[in-house]
C-alpha cells in the first residue's frame, strides 16, 4: 500500500508561544452573551463525566486522520463537538510535551472546567537542563486559572509557552510541597486510557487515545514542525529510574474551592487545591519497582509477575491490559508491526520534506554538532530527525525480536501462543510479503528527481539513514550507490560528517546526558558519546527464510 499523504504541516504560521490569533467578531455560543474566547468555569470539578467525555474527545482525535494540532481541533471529522466555537483566526500549536496541556485545557475551556498547572520546576540537585537530568524535578511554582473573565486565547499559549519535558520528570514518591500535574498509574484498563500520559524520560511525550482488547495501546504524539503522528507503545519508551518519573501517568483531580459564584453561574476567584497521592485511589510505583514484594532496592531488579510466570516489562503491560483469555495470535501481531512500521516511514518523509523544503540541506553545517543531538532547540531541533529515527529503529528491532519469540513459544506449544497452523515461518514470510510489498515510499531528489524505496530497501539502509538536516535528500534516506548519490551536492566537508556521524546512527538507545558537541575532527575519533561502533540485529529475513524464500513462497 502506497504510504498515505496528509495536508502540509504550515509550521511556519505557528508562533513560539503555541497559538496565534486575529481576534474577530465573537461567534455565539450556548449562551449568547458570552463570546467564544471567554473561559468561563462554571464547575468545581472535573466529575466522572466530565473525565469520560474527555476520554471521548481524545480518542476522536486519535483515530481521526488530522496530521497537526491546529488540524485536529478545527476540523469537523477530529472535533465535532468543538471545532464551530472556536474564534475566528485562533491557531493550535503544539510540539511534544505540549500536546498534554493542548489536550486538557482545550477541553476544560470548552467545558467550563477549572485548571491549575505548575509554572515552573526545579531540580531536585542533579545539575543540567532539566529535561534530562538524572535526579528528577520539583514543582517550583503553580498558577490557577481562576480570574474573570479567562481569555483563552491568551491563557493556553501562556501554558504551552512555560511547558517542557521537565513538567513530567517527577519521582514516583514526590514530596514536594507544590504536587506535580500528574502520578503514576497502575497498569491496568481502569487507570490507562484515552488521556493517560506515556512519558519516555529520554524526552518526549506521548498520550493515549486507545487500548485495544488485545493490550496494544495506541498513542498519538505531537513534534515541533506541529505535526502530529500515531504509534504502538513498546521498547522505544525505555524504562528509566524512578527518580525521573518515566511512564504512564494521569492528570492530577483538582478541585476549586473558596470561589464566588456569580448570577450567570460562573465562579470567580477562589483557588485550587490537588488530590495528594494517599488519596489517589489507582496511584501506583509497580511500573517503577515491579509487582512483587519485598520490593527491590534497585529500580532495575524489579519482577513483573502475571498469570503466574514472570515476563519482560512491555510483556507484562500487554498481558495486564487485554482482555481475558488473551492470547498471541504470531500472524495477526506481525502484520500489527509491519503495518505501524510502514506508517513511521511515512512520517519520517515528512519530516525530511519539511527539512528539504526549509532548504537546510543547501546551507553548510555549523563546525559542531549541538551539544546534545537527541535535546536540543533552534533548527536542529525542528529538522534533524535523530530522536525519530532511533525509535523506528529500535522498532524493527522489536519486529525482529518479537517475531523470534513467537518461533519459540510455538516450538514450545505455548499456552500463550494462538496459532494452529503447521508452518508458521512459512505463514509469516506470506504475511510479511503481502504487508511490504506495496509499502513504499518516494522522495525528492537533489536534482529533482523522484526516486521510490521499498520497504526492504528501507531495512537495508536503515542504519545509513541521515539524521543531520544539512545533508542531501539522498543520504537523508541513506543512499550508498554512486548512481543514486550522483544527484547529491555535497562536498567533501558534508561527506566527512556523513561519514564521522555513522556510529552515531548506528545507536538506538536516545542518550540524552551525554555531551555531543563534537567538531568534525573530534567526531572522526570515536570519543565517548559518539555512538556504537556496531548496530543492533534487525534481520528478520534470516528468521523466516530470506528473500529467497519469501519470493518462493
Amino acid at each position: 500500500m502506497p504510504l498515505p499523504v496528509r495536508p502540509a504541516v504550515r509550521g511556519s504560521e505557528t508562533a513560539a508561544l503555541g497559538v496565534v490569533t486575529d481576534a474577530g467578531p465573537a461567534v455565539a455560543t450556548a449562551s449568547r452573551s458570552i463570546e467564544t474566547w471567554q473561559w468561563r468555569v462554571v464547575k468545581t470539578e472535573w466529575t466522572d463525566a466530565d473525565e469520560k467525555g474527555f476520554e471521548v474527545f481524545v480518542h476522536r482525535i486519535g483515530e481521526s486522520e488530522c496530521g497537526s494540532m491546529h488540524e485536529c481541533l478545527t476540523s469537523p471529522q477530529s472535533n465535532p463537538a468543538f471545532h464551530a466555537t472556536n474564534p475566528p483566526g485562533m491557531h493550535f500549536f503544539a510540539d511534544c510535551a505540549d500536546l498534554p496541556y493542548m489536550l486538557r485545557t482545550y477541553y476544560a475551556w470548552k467545558n467550563g472546567l477549572p485548571f491549575s498547572y505548575a509554572r515552573s520546576m526545579h531540580s531536585l540537585g542533579s545539575p543540567g537542563d532539566l529535561r534530562y537530568n538524572t535526579g528528577g524535578n520539583k514543582v517550583g511554582a503553580r498558577s490557577d486559572l481562576v480570574s474573570a473573565p479567562i481569555d483563552a486565547r491568551r491563557v493556553i499559549p501562556d501554558v504551552t509557552a512555560l511547558v517542557t519535558t521537565a513538567h513530567f520528570r517527577t519521582a514516583p514518591d514526590y514530596s514536594s510541597p507544590l504536587l506535580p500535574d500528574h502520578y503514576p498509574v497502575a497498569v491496568t484498563r481502569n487507570s490507562i486510557k484515552p488521556g493517560t500520559v506515556i512519558y519516555d524520560a529520554y524526552g518526549h511525550i506521548a498520550v493515549v487515545y486507545d487500548v485495544t482488547p488485545e493490550g496494544r495501546v495506541l498513542y498519538i504524539d505531537s513534534h515541533p514542525d506541529n505535526s502530529l503522528t500515531r504509534g504502538l507503545y513498546g521498547s522505544a519508551f525505555h524504562r528509566q529510574p524512578p527518580a525521573v518519573g518515566g511512564g504512564f501517568k494521569r492528570w492530577r483531580p483538582l478541585q476549586l474551592v473558596g470561589a464566588t459564584r456569580q448570577a450567570d453561574g460562573g465562579f470567580v476567584g477562589g483557588r485550587i487545591q490537588l488530590v495528594p497521592d494517599r488519596e489517589l485511589a489507582d496511584w501506583s510505583d509497580e511500573q517503577y519497582y515491579g509487582t512483587e514484594e519485598p520490593r527491590p532496592k534497585d529500580w532495575r531488579q524489579a519482577r513483573f509477575a502475571i498469570n503466574g510466570g514472570e515476563r519482560s516489562y512491555y510483556h507484562f503491560v500487554r498481558l495486564r491490559l487485554a482482555r481475558p483469555g488473551f492470547r498471541y495470535d504470531p500472524i495477526a501481531e506481525t502484520r500489527t508491526m509491519l503495518r505501524n512500521l510502514c506508517r513511521d516511514i511515512g512520517y519520517r518523509r515528512e519530516a525530511v520534506d519539511l527539512a528539504i523544503k526549509a532548504g537546510m540541506h543547501r546551507r553548510s553545517p555549523p563546525a559542531r554538532l549541538p551539544y546534545n543531538i537527541y535535546g536540543t532547540d533552534g533548527p536542529w531541533e525542528i529538522y534533524s530527525t535523530p530522536s525519530r529515527d532511533a525509535r523506528l529503529r529500535t522498532n524493527f528491532k522489536e519486529l525482529r525480536d518479537e517475531i523470534a519469540r513467537f518461533l519459540d513459544l510455538s516450538a514450545q506449544d505455548s499456552d500463550e501462543v494462538s496459532y494452529t497452523g503447521t508452518d508458521l515461518r512459512r505463514e509469516l514470510r506470506e504475511v510479511y510479503r503481502s504487508e511490504t510489498e506495496h509499502c513504499t515510499v518516494t522522495y525528492k531528489a537533489s536534482k529533482g528527481a523522484q526516486t521510490t524505496l521499498t520497504f526492504r530497501d528501507v531495512v537495508e539502509r536503515l542504519f545509513d539513514l541521515s539524521f543531520d538536516p544539512y545533508q542531501c535528500p539522498e543520504r537523508r534516506w541513506g543512499a550508498t550507490s554512486a548512481r543514486e548519490l550522483s544527484s547529491c551536492p555535497d562536498g567533501a566537508v558534508k561527506r566527512d560528517w556523513y561519514g564521522a556521524q555513522r556510529r552515531l546512527r548506528n545507536q538506538i538507545d536516545r542518550v540524552y546526558d551525554a555531551r555531543m558537541d563534537f567538531t568534525l575532527a573530534q567526531l572522526k575519533r570515536n570519543p565517548p558519546g559518539s555512538g556504537v561502533d556496531t548496530p543492533p540485529d534487525i534481520d528478520v529475513h534470516a528468521l523466516i527464510g530470506g528473500d529467497a524464500q519469501i519470493a518462493r513462497d
